[in-house]
């Protein structure tokens, strides 16, 4: 299940089997995978209080808006996932319409316009934190997505195509929507407006950082390790190796993105328990309905659960960086992408788990990995 290697168990059909039988059959380190996180959190949290100066040494130096430590987290996370995947596999995924029409409609209308309503719904009196949202909505997933998916045994090909998707659109899309969600749509409805300048160029700029370079990293890791040593090689000696990269980037990550914002969490609860209630409801509601759609339209469960968490994740690097860019680092909207990951982590954990209990859902021959 984990990134470091799918266990047998997990590679098996379903139905000979329940979640609790895969869980047992998993490695110590990816058994107690929430421990893991939610340690890391707790980390990072304590560090952010307890250490002079670390905020600032970490926010020495960036990427754009985002904290150096943080990108090189992220591309130690993603590489190792990008590098499982079989390039040569990518047709069968460009071939599935319904596959990419139902991820187009989820992430670029359902979901933004899903955290419109619950932002307006839960954030009425909060102007700032109700638009810190909105922009989260826009933002849609390019990098965890791809952890969540693999530790699901979702279909690593299908998410990197997706994702590749994903990232096209938020460079053509995320300024329009913005200002459809933030003045247009508002002003329809009698609500209060808000202005969101970015250039299709900044968000561009993230995409290449973050997708790009490990996108080419791994592909040039399969092209070139397959050419040298064959494919028997790669996937059983090398991938082996690399694997635990993408947990140990996660976990990295997690405790620098936390230990940034810790003093800011911390010290405003009550603020962190309004954002934090929307943000529930949108990933129960964006997760679950799309797993539902995927096993309604006849979606294989590993491109189900793509579907689902490539759906319910969102980009929260972006988010916060066009929140700190546009708004300024102190500001409400900046607290609402920082409170993101704090939710979204721990929610999307438990959702890999509920995923593989929903196996069950599917027949064996719709489960065989592509």
């Amino acid at each position: 299940m984990s990134s470091t290697s799918r266990p047998a168990a997990a590679e098996a059909v379903p139905g000979t089997g329940s979640a609790s039988g895969v869980i047992a059959a998993l490695s110590t380190l990816d058994r107690f995978l929430p421990v893991w996180i939610i340690a890391a959190m707790a980390a990072g949290l304590l560090l952010g209080r307890l250490v002079p100066g670390l905020n600032t040494a970490l926010e020495a130096v960036k990427v754009g808006e985002i904290s150096l430590p943080i990108a090189l987290g992220l591309l130690l996370m993603m590489y190792p996932v990008l590098a499982k995947v079989r390039y040569d596999r990518l047709d069968t995924v460009t071939g599935d319409r319904r596959l990419l029409l139902s991820s187009l409609v989820l992430n670029w209308i359902a979901g933004p316009a899903l955290m419109f309503a619950l932002a307006w719904a839960f954030l009425p009196d909060l102007p700032e934190y109700r638009t810190g949202l909105i922009i989260v909505g826009l933002a849609r997933c390019i990098a965890m997505v791809l952890i969540w998916n693999d530790l699901a045994c979702g279909d690593r090909e299908a998410a990197a195509v997706l994702v590749a998707l994903n990232s096209v659109f938020q460079v053509v899309a995320f300024g329009a929507l913005g200002w459809f969600y933030l003045q247009v749509l508002p002003g329809w409805l009698g609500l209060s407006q808000t202005a969101l300048e970015v250039s299709a160029w900044d968000i561009a700029q993230y995409v290449l950082i973050f997708l790009g370079i490990p996108l080419l990293a791994g592909y040039l890791s399969r092209r070139l390790g397959e050419r040298a040593r064959g494919r028997d090689w790669y996937e059983t000696r090398f991938l082996p190796r690399v694997g635990p990269l993408a947990l140990y980037g996660l976990l990295f990550t997690i405790v620098i993105l936390f230990a940034l914002q810790g003093g800011t969490i911390t010290s405003q609860p009550g603020d962190v328990a309004r954002i934090a209630l929307p943000l529930l409801a949108y990933f129960a509601l964006m997760w679950g309905g799309s797993f539902l759609a995927g096993r309604a339209i006849g979606l294989s469960y590993e491109r189900t659960t793509t579907l689902a968490f490539t759906a319910a994740g969102n980009n929260f690097e972006l988010a916060i960086a066009v929140a700190v860019g546009v708004f300024g680092v102190t500001s409400g909207q900046a607290l609402a992408g920082v409170v993101g990951p704090l939710i979204e982590v721990p929610v999307l954990v438990a959702l890999v788990y509920l995923s593989l209990a929903g196996r069950r859902l599917f027949r064996p021959k719709e489960y065989s990995r592509v």
